[in-house]
């Protein structure tokens, strides 16, 4: 958790009791391009009002204190996380009015829990990595909790994938709950 971030979104005016109700905004650059996101991460609540706020890497906002193991399937601690990286994926996807594949949200979650401070050629795991570390910066997760919740959000983009170009994570879990 990293106060000096909760400090500045509330002096900002935003919510911070709801999580999942804040957005990692698309920024674009030349061309119409997703800008990938740095140290500085743009935060918006469901009132739109929005700020710029410097976020530490992921491995510097774990908790100290290991939480327990997580089930797959027991329903996680992190609703709000989770909420939060999905709902970030669909804004993407919209935002370039193009589903990426499962197979490409299984390799970014991937990435995302292997590698959290790396970086990869895919503007959306800039925003994703993003997501989770605003998240990170308002709730105290510890990082058996962070990497069992990507692994389960891997796990479901690779249950829904059926083939090479498939986008049934996209279009069957993605969009009906977090999209329009």
């Amino acid at each position: 958790m990293d106060f000096r971030v909760r400090q500045e979104l509330g002096r900002a005016g935003l919510e911070l009791d709801w999580p999942e109700r804040l957005q990692v905004p698309i920024e674009f650059g030349a061309h119409g391009r997703a800008r990938p996101l740095g140290e500085e991460v743009p935060v918006a609540d469901d009132s739109w009002r929005m700020v710029h706020v410097k976020l530490k890497p992921i491995s510097q906002l774990w908790t100290v204190a290991e939480k327990m193991q997580l089930s797959l399937r027991a329903p996680p601690r992190h609703d709000a996380f989770l909420y939060l990286l999905q709902s970030t994926a669909v804004i993407y996807c919209t935002a370039m009015d193009k589903p990426e594949t499962d197979a490409e949200f299984e390799r970014l979650y991937l990435m995302l829990r292997l590698r959290p401070d790396g970086l990869d050629s895919h503007p959306l795991f800039s925003y994703l990595q993003g997501a989770a570390r605003l998240y990170m910066s308002l709730c105290s997760v510890s990082r058996t909790e962070y990497e069992d919740l990507l692994q389960r959000l891997g796990k479901l983009a690779q249950r829904f994938r059926s083939h090479p170009g498939s986008t049934s994570y996209h279009d069957k879990v993605l969009y009906p709950h977090f999209g329009s």
